[in-house]
């Protein structure tokens, strides 16, 4: 524990909500998808690497995906709250490694071959600091998968529940990227195809209080194998090449300069 007066405070995200996201991730539309573009990406551009480090891997959803894509030598997940630590090691093998630490003071200098932070720097008021620490911890050459939200129209209920501190502009990530010290490979937005569900949701939700169901994480089984199904043919298509302009997300692969 790196940073342990941290541990478990309702700071970047309230620790209780991992107890709902164990619950819901797998199977999910939103993470099922989200984890097979990391990883297609990660293979497509960061074929050679072999030591990883994600910072705010959560419940381990994302690393789990990662462990299964390929042999690595080193993985890291690193969490503030060691309550989501501890679904995470019971989801991943035994030789992956975990640390609690604030993603602001990364201990780590050119360790790791790729870094990664997926739907997390949008939680924290400096997020530069964050990039300016991947950088430092990643091998000259390495990459970095970057995931956040976007579009500030889109703001609702939602991003209150999740304590967001943004949604991210196009262009805005790529630029913090640069000044960080990475060379942008890839952009796109992601959940472009599910953007006029997402658009008409978020604005119905506008008045309302912050809760659970605003977050929107428990469709219909129905509801939800037709949206990872549509998902699902949006990252295939992103990995053979096409650029979303709009959509929920933005993610965004670099290589350390």
């Amino acid at each position: 524990m790196f940073a342990p007066g941290l541990a478990d405070t309702v700071s970047g995200v309230d620790p209780k909500g991992f107890d709902a996201l164990a619950k819901v991730e797998v199977g999910h539309f939103w993470f099922v998808p989200r984890g097979q573009l990391i990883v297609g990406l990660s293979d497509k551009y960061f074929p050679q690497a072999r030591n990883f480090l994600e910072v705010g891997c959560g419940t381990g959803t994302v690393l789990r995906a990662m462990a299964g894509s390929r042999s690595w030598e080193r993985l890291v997940g690193s969490e503030l709250h060691p309550s989501g630590l501890a679904y995470a090691r019971k989801r991943l093998p035994a030789g992956v490694e975990f640390v609690q630490m604030d993603a602001r003071d990364i201990p780590a200098v050119r360790l790791f071959d790729l870094t990664g932070a997926f739907d997390v720097i949008e939680h924290i008021p400096d997020d530069e600091a964050v990039l300016r620490g991947l950088r430092a911890a990643t091998r000259p050459g390495g990459g970095i998968i970057v995931t956040v939200p976007q579009h500030p129209s889109l703001w609702s209920p939602a991003d209150d529940f999740a304590h967001h501190q943004r949604r991210y502009r196009r262009g805005e990530l790529e630029d913090k990227l640069c000044r960080s010290g990475f060379e942008v490979l890839f952009s796109s937005s992601y959940t472009a195809l599910l953007l006029p569900l997402m658009a008409i949701s978020r604005l119905s939700q506008r008045g309302k209080a912050a809760s659970l169901e605003a977050y929107e994480f428990t469709p219909s089984r129905l509801v939800n194998c037709a949206l990872t199904a549509i998902l699902r043919a949006e990252v295939g298509m992103t990995l053979a090449g096409w650029r979303w302009p709009a959509g929920g997300s933005r993610v965004v692969v670099a290589r350390a300069v």
